[in-house]
């Protein structure tokens, strides 16, 4: 879907001035650690994926979006899972008080405290053994469809339409697209690289190049 959360090459937003990365602590709050915390935590429940959890931050109102800090938008979208999940109801969420209702069980699933280390360095895989041939391969110009769906995507806004190079073939992963709505599935995975020219302009004065992946089903072979 289109919103705040894709706005890389959009203009008008002006320039990016990151953190020095050796000075950028992890956390610049204790309230945000509490918050990463919190996400890890409740999403060991197994009520949702990782890509649900992108979805439900970026169904966000884009000027909530924007107007947010990161890990504010962390905690918006944490409680819109809760809440769709039945985990919690928005009453209890407005008032801090518990209402005592029939939660789903989920006490099985609770990541306890000696586990979170294992957890995190096990992770969770995203391969999956998919029984169709690749479309594309190394070196193969292809374009990025031009497609602006409702739903999650992992395409970037500014590599629509825009032409690029096959430079690597990862195999089949996760197709994040459908497994934000429940469904796991896989599609094959494609490193691919874009002249700075062909993404912002035929003005522009950089000779680099940006390196993007992306699943088969946002490509289409470019014509000649």
């Amino acid at each position: 879907m289109n919103g705040g959360h894709d706005l890389g090459g959009m203009h008008g937003l002006g320039a990016i001035t990151p953190e020095a990365e050796q000075q950028e602590p992890v956390f610049h709050y204790e309230w945000e650690r509490r918050i990463f915390a919190l996400t890890l935590a409740t999403g060991f429940l197994g009520r949702w994926n990782l890509d649900q959890s992108r979805h439900a931050r970026e169904r966000q109102h884009p000027v909530e979006y924007l107007r947010n800090s990161y890990y504010e938008n962390w905690l918006a979208g944490l409680e819109r899972l809760l809440v769709e999940s039945a985990l919690l109801s928005q009453k209890e969420l407005d008032t801090g008080r518990s209402e005592n209702h029939s939660a789903p069980t989920t006490r099985h699933r609770v990541l306890r405290q000696e586990d979170v280390s294992p957890a995190m360095r096990r992770g969770s895989p995203t391969s999956v053994v998919l029984n169709r041939r690749a479309r594309f391969k190394a070196g193969q110009m292809i374009r990025v469809i031009n497609d602006h769906p409702q739903g999650h995507t992992r395409v970037p806004r500014y590599t629509r339409g825009r032409c690029g190079i096959i430079t690597d073939h990862y195999g089949a992963h996760v197709y994040p697209d459908l497994h934000a709505h429940g469904q796991r599935t896989g599609e094959h995975l494609y490193n691919v690289c874009f002249g700075a020219e062909e993404l912002w302009g035929f003005n522009n004065s950089s000779s680099g190049s940006v390196y993007v992946d992306l699943w088969e089903p946002y490509l289409e072979l470019a014509e000649d």
